[in-house]
């Protein structure tokens, strides 16, 4: 491997090419032991690839320890030497040669701690001679003449602070002390030097301390209570926080020195703090560095190569998989897991860090960062920063820009106009409504990302604005988001997406069928026997996902029998009764119920003869019911605050009133009717009166619901919102919703059943629950409550009398 190769490697690779370089020269160690010397000395990122690339540039220096080489290199040859290598040389002394256990170093230079040591001419006698002591004027002396202060430190700061505070407590001021540098005695003689020269240190002058300890003493001081004592406030920023980094003779904040290191980055031109520099030394912001290609990492939780978050023991964690603490949000008080925000140093759950609303101060739209749900504050408004939230160029409005030019929404406007106007260069009136509602979106971020040559062919006239044209494109998020705006915006018409998928999915289904018989017979049995039933059952309403899934196993359940008898050379019309037992009895068998669907149609159509696979009647709920366990869950539904409010109220009306999935997403606000203090919901015919806490939940929900849609949030009438505009949450994930709640789900909805169907007649539970009659009457036997034997049991009694 060439070095040019080994450099790149140093990049992809550092640690494996660091193990690698040590175990072609020392062949006592495991490759496992080297990567953990590798690890223990230079964790993180950044550091094995300085480490690699030194190493690659000179990988002599295992076997010669001579510098110079940087300082991790050294501890590299240290640490591989205590694990037991033998043939890495041991780091030496670049004056006198000497093996070393420890370093000091002077640029790229090791030196030995007699060699290391600084020389300088004695304040006090003149001579040139190794520094040992600096007297309280910072000024160099050797070991002979060092600078003796006989008075008792204690009792030097106790008098200057008895000045400012009479009745001081001596006992505090000597524990402030200590603990100011516990280990270092001459550096506490230092700072009571540095604060007898200015007392004034220590009332508000902090800032122009020469040492930090006496930052660390003033705390400690204002900890422990001592009166007259201020801690000192940042001479730029004005805020009374942790100021340690020297600046212009001062002492100053994080937040203010990464002011003064601002540069304008390479790559994408913010002007923020360089996190690092490139080969040519170039300035490159920390976005720039964490999404660099070469810097995405494996995460040891989702197993994905992305950006690093943290680091464990483990391994690295991406943003998405990093554990946050479960805190109280600051702005909408659920307990969830939350952010601390950088502004106000407050917990901010998910939600509300992605969520935009009206500011109450400014009325303007934007990202909370403070206030309440009801009350929110943008970020401008809660800390009005000049520097940190500059206007925009385009449109006026305050934003935290990162580079030069618009603000996020404005370049959103720009790039939509661009996209969706005309060769007039304005935009038509029938997509000024799609314009609009991406335009307005919260989530500009996404919006940006979404944007593609959907919205430049739809704008330019290249293609005719229908379901059509767009069933034409790829498949994905994008389209089908897009095509959900457009309807939501009534651009284009409302259609059932689920059918359309069904019948795309029928189509290649039948085409890819090897013969031109089997095509035949699917074809007819997908078209007028499965599609036919759903349209026919679905009244004009969209199906569900259930309903898909049902008819897509019903679909492959017949392509299996087919491909079976084929590979038996055998077709409907030659199979024979014992030809079909045999496949009953195979290890191959499959979607037996809906084979036998698949059979008795084509029985029917006269297309198979002498055939016999009769349907299996149901008889009532196969396992027992555990009503306990139903009401056991209700109750902590009903009293755990911390679950979501639709969670909460979805698994109750799977719970008590037998609600399945489907039939709960497609709940509007207008089924929760509230009259005369009474709150009922219509799932059948007839309204059901809500208990107290189901009513309270269930008008929280109508009054809280909002859409999770990435793009346009619309006004919709959905109890429960989706992720698209003006749709409701899919069954599908109702369900899944409901499964992270501990409820299973077809259990859950047959115990209740059963437990209503005991105690209401088979109308009553049909009209109420908005089941079919029919269902309704064999849960009513299954569950020995046959309400029509009752009644005429009654009536035969009556005529008795």
């Amino acid at each position: 491997m060439t070095t040019a190769d080994q450099l790149d490697r140093a990049v992809a690779d550092p640690v494996g090419l660091i193990t690698d370089l040590v175990a072609d020269i020392e062949t006592e160690l495991g490759a496992e032991t080297i990567r953990a010397v590798v690890f223990m000395v230079a964790g993180g990122r950044a550091k094995p690839r300085q480490l690699a690339k030194a190493l690659a540039m000179r990988p002599v220096v295992l076997t010669d320890g001579r510098s110079p080489a940087p300082r991790a290199i050294g501890d590299l040859l240290i640490e591989l030497r205590k694990a037991g290598a033998s043939a890495i040389a041991a780091p030496v002394c670049a004056e006198c040669g000497k093996q070393l256990r420890t370093l000091q170093r002077k640029g790229q230079d090791w030196y030995c701690s007699v060699c290391g040591q600084e020389t300088a001419e004695c304040t006090a006698c003149g001579n040139v001679r190794r520094v040992s002591f600096r007297d309280r004027k910072g000024l160099p002396r050797c070991s002979m003449c060092p600078d003796n202060d006989d008075r008792d430190p204690v009792t030097v700061v106790h008098e200057l602070i008895t000045a400012i505070a009479p009745g001081a407590d001596r006992d505090a001021v000597a524990e402030a002390l200590r603990r100011t540098a516990p280990h270092r005695p001459h550096y506490r003689q230092r700072v009571v030097w540095a604060l007898e020269e200015n007392p004034r240190l220590l009332t508000g002058e902090g800032h122009l301390a020469p040492h930090r300890a006496i930052l660390r003493f003033i705390d400690l001081l204002h900890e422990a209570g001592v009166a007259g004592i201020v801690r000192p406030s940042c001479p730029r920023c004005h805020r009374v926080v942790r100021i340690d980094k020297p600046l212009d003779g001062q002492r100053v904040c994080r937040n203010c020195i990464a002011k003064s290191r601002i540069e304008e980055c390479v790559r994408c031109g913010a002007r923020r703090e360089p996190a690092t520099r490139d080969a040519q030394g170039r300035p490159l912001c920390p976005n720039c560095l964490i999404t660099d290609p070469a810097n995405l990492e494996t995460c040891i939780v989702c197993g994905k190569s992305r950006m690093v978050n943290s680091r464990t023991a483990e391994g690295p964690i991406c943003p998405n998989c990093r554990p946050l603490p479960i805190l109280l949000c600051s702005i909408c008080g659920r307990t969830a897991p939350c952010m601390l925000s950088k502004l106000t140093g407050l917990p901010r759950c998910g939600g509300c860090d992605r969520r935009q609303a009206h500011c109450t101060v400014c009325g303007r739209l934007r990202g909370i960062h403070s206030g309440t749900a009801d009350g929110p504050v943008c970020g401008p408004c809660t800390t009005p920063d000049a520097e940190l939230w500059r206007p925009c160029p385009t449109c006026g409005q305050t934003e935290q820009l990162h580079a030069p030019g618009p603000c996020p929404r404005c370049t959103l406007k720009q790039r939509l106009h661009e996209l969706l106007a005309g060769d007039t260069g304005s935009i038509t009136p029938k997509l000024q409504p799609l314009h609009d509602a991406l335009a307005d979106t919260e989530r500009v971020g996404t919006a940006m990302r979404w944007l593609s040559t959907v919205l430049s062919d739809l704008g330019s006239a290249r293609r005719p604005l229908t379901h059509e044209a767009l069933d034409e494109l790829s498949e994905g998020k994008v389209v089908e988001h897009i095509r959900s705006v457009l309807v939501a915006t009534e651009v284009l018409p409302r259609r059932d997406e689920q059918m359309v998928r069904l019948e795309r999915h029928v189509k290649d289904l039948v085409a890819s069928h090897a013969t031109a018989d089997g095509r035949k017979i699917l074809h007819r049995y997908a078209t007028w026997r499965l599609l036919r039933r759903l349209r026919q059952r679905s009244r004009g309403k969209e199906i569900t996902h259930y309903q898909l899934t049902g008819t897509r196993q019903h679909l492959r359940a017949s392509v299996h029998i087919l491909d079976w008898l084929e590979e038996q050379n055998l077709t409907l019309a030659t199979c024979r009764q014992a030809d079909l037992e045999r496949w009953m009895t195979s290890d191959d068998v499959r979607h037996r119920r809906e084979t036998g669907h698949f059979v008795r149609w084509a029985l029917c159509q006269k297309i198979a003869r002498d055939l016999s696979f009769p349907a299996v009647r149901w008889n009532g709920p196969s396992q027992a019911m555990d009503d306990e366990v139903r009401w056991t869950t209700a109750r902590h539904l009903l009293h755990d605050d911390t679950l979501k409010p639709e969670d909460r109220l979805a698994g109750l009306l799977l719970l008590l009133y037998a609600q399945w999935p489907a039939a709960i997403s497609r709940l509007t606000v207008y089924h929760i009717e509230e009259t005369d203090g009474a709150v009922h919901i219509r799932l059948g015919a007839v309204p059901v009166e809500l208990p107290a806490p189901v009513a309270e939940l269930a008008l929280h929900q109508v009054a809280i619901r909002r859409s999770h849609a990435a793009l346009s949030r619309t006004e919709s009438p959905w109890l429960f919102p989706g992720g698209q505009p003006g749709r409701p949450i899919s069954a599908w994930a109702m369900g899944e919703r409901l499964r992270k709640l501990g409820i299973r789900l077809a259990e859950a909805r047959s115990t209740a059943l059963f437990q209503l169907a005991t105690e209401l007649p088979a109308a009553v539970l049909a009209r109420t629950l908005g089941i079919d009659i029919t269902v309704a009457v064999k849960w009513q036997r299954a569950a020995a409550g046959d309400w029509g034997a009752y009644a005429a049991e009654i009536s035969r009694r009556k005529k008795d009398r």
